[in-house]
């Protein structure tokens, strides 16, 4: 689930940047933009501790 929020906000960034080089106008601001891909971080740290968590319990379930 993570995962798919950190994609779908990453692609939100791309989208922002894409139409920033072709219309010259970003929807997004410059901290708006940083705080979308600290978000986009945040999220795909939470993927990552929870395929982690879910790798260790399925060894100790062993």
């Amino acid at each position: 689930m993570y995962i798919r929020i950190s994609i779908g906000l990453f692609l939100l960034f791309v989208g922002n940047v894409a139409m920033g080089s072709i219309n010259g106008q970003a929807i997004l601001g410059d901290v708006s933009e940083m705080l979308l891909l600290m978000a986009v971080a945040g999220f795909f740290v939470a993927a990552i501790l929870s395929a982690e968590h879910t790798a260790n319990q399925s060894k100790i379930d062993e």
